[in-house]
């Protein structure tokens, strides 16, 4: 006896007869995507979040309004709530009204958690002090009047003067402490031992560990495009382009400044024989008067202006990172020539030039 497929039961309508002999369809596959990133700004809502929370202004900032209204007349949840969303914000599980991560929050979390608890570690070291200065409770003791009027009638004795031998204290040098650029970007930045790498044609290279920004001198032999990007640890964009042009190349760019992931790996496109040199952001030169091309620099003057130009044919533009929250950023975004001057923060900073001229850079 041989197995047939079973038919359909009679009196069953022709649909579901359909459906009973029709196998089911095949199940597919979830497919991984990388989730997409908030345009609410993580640096921004830890701010808010920290400093005016108790008012309900982060959650109106990134768009829960009926959350935020409540928050906002119980006073930030009598400082409860407003401590729970500082927590959530530092943690990375504080979302968007979309349920969508903030963006900048793999760049910044480091400087938020350490900003945070260095506040609060020196609010409690001044609370202490303030309490231990406070007047004492107990007074001190007073003479009475009448021994104080007798000691004043009693003669006092004639003491032997005696001429004591007055010793030279020798003075105590303290050596300054060294501060210099190239200590702030270590501090700022990290460090490591620089890496240098030759290769042909497409290739990838791991981003040296131990530091969050780094500068990458390239060259490139080709003819045709030349590229190099910044992947994370699962080859996702980190959103960073640092070269992308045709034909030869020479120049020095830098990775980490402008990241929204944590950077791992260096993407390169070449069609022929290239070289790269990674270095830490303290091994960039100090700010140079002129140059061609890219280029990478350290400044370490006082806040002022600074006097630019250009006499390529592409995009010109000048770059300063200082490592703080709300720092001037990008001071120059031309195409072509170009002659201006733009106002300059305080060092120390980097400053970053993209270029595929020749250009003059003075500081003043």
């Amino acid at each position: 006896m041989t197995t047939s497929q079973r038919p359909a039961p009679t009196g069953v309508p022709t649909t579901q007869q359909e459906q009973f002999l029709l196998p089911a369809p095949p199940i597919q596959a979830a497919t991984m995507a990388n989730p997409p990133i908030s345009q609410k700004s993580f640096v921004a809502t830890w701010l808010f979040s920290w400093l005016l929370g108790i008012f309900a202004v982060d959650r109106f900032y990134l768009g829960k309004i009926g959350t935020g209204l409540l928050k906002l007349v119980t006073f930030g949840g009598l400082g409860i709530w407003w401590l729970v969303d500082l927590i959530l914000v530092l943690v990375g599980a504080q979302r968007d009204k979309h349920g969508l991560t903030l963006a900048g929050y793999g760049q910044f979390k480091k400087v938020a958690w350490i900003v945070t608890g260095a506040v609060t570690v020196l609010s409690m070291i001044v609370s202490g002090i303030s309490a231990g200065n406070g007047p004492s409770e107990s007074p001190a003791a007073v003479a009475p009047a009448a021994a104080v009027a007798d000691a004043a009638d009693e003669p006092v004795a004639d003491e032997p003067v005696v001429d004591e031998p007055v010793v030279e204290e020798e003075p105590v040098v303290e050596a300054a402490p060294v501060d210099t650029v190239q200590s702030w970007a270590d501090d700022a930045f990290g460090t490591f031992e620089v890496v240098s790498q030759t290769g042909f044609g497409d290739n990838l290279v791991t981003l040296p560990a131990g530091a969050t920004a780094g500068i990458v001198t390239a060259t490139h032999d080709g003819s045709s495009n030349f590229s190099i990007s910044v992947l994370d640890a699962a080859n996702a964009s980190t959103g960073q382009l640092l070269v992308n042009t045709i034909g030869a190349y020479n120049g020095t760019t830098e990775y980490g400044f402008s990241s929204f992931g944590e950077d791992a790996t260096l993407q390169i496109t070449a069609d022929g024989n290239w070289s790269l040199t990674i270095a830490p952001i303290s091994a960039a030169p100090v700010l140079a008067a002129s140059g061609a091309g890219d280029g990478v620099f350290l400044y370490d003057g006082s806040a002022g202006k600074l006097t630019a130009t250009h006499d390529g044919s592409s995009n010109f533009a000048i770059i300063e990172e200082t490592d703080e929250l709300f720092s001037m950023g990008l001071l120059v975004n031309e195409i072509g020539p170009y002659s201006g001057t733009v106002p300059l923060s305080s060092g120390p900073s980097a400053i970053v030039v993209s270029a595929d001229g020749n250009w003059t850079l003075l500081a003043e």
